[in-house]
């Protein structure tokens, strides 16, 4: 059933979450209500308050696919819902800023307004669509995740040249391998930025955000090539970890969640890989920690296994084992949350087989949550376990 024709009323509504009970039901009353949530107002520019929204409570075990702004402006996303409701899914993790700076529905955070984020390329969704989509995912106890992209931003770079990546030679916006620039990890206004994104995303009715790109870009001619006039003496490790810290006293009001995507290799590298994502630096700053431990990005050795990528469950096992290892050192360490790899990226191609390696791995190391990604939001369904 279409989402449009399954949600049409609040009536509608009420009969769908009084009829589920096999995805997120727990002990206690069925969904946790949230008092401080928006929506869009008869008046431009303004959001008023409604009747709050339900938020579906974090599964003990969470299991969730990756879907991409266009995935979510589609008719893709109705078939994920689909997925996860016939599936052992139960999360979605919902682009709602991408890695261009745009943002997915009408939003009222006034700096997303002033350079057109939420309108830039021409499609959004409204806050009615947005709230149809998030109320058919609660009805089926699908948890809904909002992915929100900090640094790497060229929107607001390119409107806000004074919040950009400076070159060091001419004071002008330095560009990545692909001509873009990238937000200074270092302006407070970037992550408050994410913060207020992030707000506005729980009011909606999003259950948690994850935050990515939470690092400096990873091309080793930045240290060269630009300056930071904001860094104090600090080191690119300490200033993820001082920003982190910040954006997690932001929402510890709202009882957030403060989760982060990181590279799969930071859990055995013991530097900052030059991106200012060391392990033991950040995994006490934050709730979740999601390592993106695809086999395809280890460089061919790497833990002695000459093509990583064809060994999937060997290469998960070392990189668990070693997350484990880091983390018993910290106290207050963040509970960690693997991404697998649902895409082919040179031999072998990634089947049914090999997604399950990586899952098998996971469960030999006592982790029994992940998250799938594939950039274009197409998986293969039959790594997957019936409901």
């Amino acid at each position: 059933m279409m989402i449009a024709a399954r949600l049409g009323t609040i009536a509608l509504f009420s009969v769908l979450l009084a009829c589920q009970g096999d995805k997120g039901a727990q002990s206690g009353a069925l969904f946790p209500v949230s008092r401080g949530n928006v929506a869009a107002s008869s008046t431009p520019g303004r959001i008023d308050p409604v009747a709050p929204v339900a938020h579906v409570p974090t599964p003990d075990t969470l299991r969730g696919l990756y879907v991409n702004r266009w995935a979510a402006l589609g008719s893709k996303l109705d078939r994920l819902i689909d997925v996860a409701r016939k599936t052992e899914i139960n999360a979605l993790v919902i682009d709602v800023k991408d890695d261009r700076g745009f943002v997915l529905y009408r939003s009222s955070v006034p700096l997303a307004r002033e350079i057109g984020a939420d309108t830039a390329d021409g499609h959004w969704m409204s806050r009615s669509k947005i709230r149809a989509v998030l109320d058919t995912m609660t009805a089926h106890g699908i948890y809904p995740i909002a992915r929100i992209v900090v640094a790497k931003d060229p929107l607001l770079a390119q409107k806000r040249l004074d919040l950009a990546i400076k070159r060091k030679s001419d004071l002008k916006p330095w560009l990545d391998k692909n001509g873009r620039p990238w937000l200074d990890p270092h302006q407070r206004v970037v992550w408050q930025y994410a913060v207020d994104l992030a707000r506005e995303a729980y009011d909606v009715g999003f259950s948690e955000v994850q935050f990515d790109y939470v690092r400096f870009p990873d091309e080793k001619r930045l240290i060269s090539e630009t300056v930071f006039p904001l860094a104090n003496g600090r080191s690119r490790a300490q200033v993820i970890r001082d920003q982190l810290g910040f954006v997690r006293a932001a929402l510890k009001p709202q009882h957030m969640r403060v989760t982060v995507d990181v590279f799969g290799l930071t859990a055995t590298d013991t530097t900052d890989m030059g991106i200012g994502q060391r392990w033991e630096m950040f995994v006490d700053q934050v709730d979740v920690v999601l390592p993106m431990i695809y086999p395809s990005h280890f460089a061919r050795g790497t833990y002695r296994i000459r093509n990583p990528n064809a060994h999937p469950y060997a290469t998960i096992n070392h990189a668990l084992k070693d997350a484990i290892a880091r983390s018993d050192s910290v106290p207050h360490a963040a509970l960690i949350i693997p991404w697998y790899q649902d895409f082919t990226l040179g031999p072998p191609r990634y089947e049914a087989a090999q997604i399950r390696a990586q899952m098998k791995a996971g469960y030999d190391n006592g982790f029994q949550s992940w998250i799938l990604w594939n950039p274009k939001s197409n998986y293969t369904l039959a790594a997957l376990k019936p409901q």
